[in-house]
């Protein structure tokens, strides 16, 4: 197979260790920066170039998109998706689990277990807004912030309050999440392909601080997750319509909780703390979802005739 990983720094761990699992399995990978591609829309033949040149056709594509360039990572991975291209997650499934709100809201719809969530615009709504998701301390979450960065810990009412009008103030979307002291500043993160948790790890934040990133200092480790753990990420990143998804849970007193989904989720992490060959696991999962398609396209191309 011929596989594009859309990314923009080669030597970041996950797009290295994807190259490594596609070209030991026999494939040809090319690395693209989303950013230097460009597209011809058109509708009899579709292309996109790249550094002046026509890039032709391929297999597969995996997104490997920055949440900085969201909206035209998209689109690229769109024009792919016209061109016929299979795509290990499609450009609406990446929008749709990139806007935190939304999201949410998804998963709620699908009674997918969450921390209360409350979202409003006047400053005039702030005291039910606390209210609602039962008081101080609370967490503040930028609805555009990734890797921890934008995630604020109100620990008194009158510091959710000042933190929420300055916000709304600057007219930047904040959304106000319950805090969950029995989480003990950890997560769960499970890496899910298709219908199966493949790998799981535990992130516990540094001391003195609740958010578990490792980017953030915080450490990871293995972790035996429960039958309900498990399903429920499955169904999450279902719910998104992602095929590979990093689902981050939080251990609650009435179960699993989903703090965030994410449709780019590093390899690094989990594989040294699992010890399990993520990125092989992806490839096998392409080149399963390949041929069915192939095949499917066989199979209509014989009905017609």
């Amino acid at each position: 197979m011929k596989i594009a990983i859309l990314s923009r720094n080669p030597s970041l761990y996950s797009t290295r260790r994807l190259i490594e699992a596609a070209e030991a399995a026999g494939h040809e990978v090319r690395v693209l920066d989303v950013l230097r591609c460009y597209m011809n829309i058109n509708s009899e033949e579709p292309s996109i170039h790249y550094k002046g040149e026509d890039l032709g056709s391929f297999d597969a594509v995996i997104p490997r998109i920055g949440a900085s360039v969201t909206f035209y990572g998209t689109a690229v991975l769109r024009q792919l998706e016209m061109m016929g291209v299979y795509p290990l997650n499609e450009s609406v499934a990446i929008s749709r689990s990139r806007d935190k709100l939304r999201s949410m809201q998804l998963l709620s719809r699908k009674k997918v277990g969450l921390p209360v969530t409350g979202f409003a615009s006047k400053p005039s709504d702030i005291p039910d807004l606390l209210d609602m998701v039962g008081g101080a301390p609370v967490v503040l979450k930028l609805l555009e912030g990734t890797q921890g960065i934008g995630v604020v810990l109100a620990e008194t009412r009158k510091a959710a309050e000042s933190v929420l009008e300055a916000f709304m103030g600057l007219k930047t979307n904040i959304m106000v999440q319950e805090f969950i002291k029995e989480a003990g500043g950890a997560d769960i993160r499970c890496l899910v392909i298709g219908d199966k948790v493949v790998a799981a790890m535990k992130r516990q934040g540094k001391e003195g601080e609740f958010r578990s990133n490792l980017h953030r200092g915080g450490s990871a480790s293995l972790v035996r997750i429960t039958p309900q753990e498990r399903a429920t990420a499955v169904l999450a990143a279902k719910t998104m319509g992602l095929n590979v998804a990093g689902v981050d849970l939080l251990r609650s007193e009435r179960g699993p909780l989903v703090m965030e989904v994410n449709s780019s989720p590093g390899l690094e992490g989990v594989e040294r703390a699992t010890g399990k060959d993520v990125a092989h696991s992806i490839i096998t999962f392409i080149e399963k979802s390949v041929a069915e398609k192939k095949k499917a396209t066989r199979t209509r191309t014989r009905g017609k005739g």
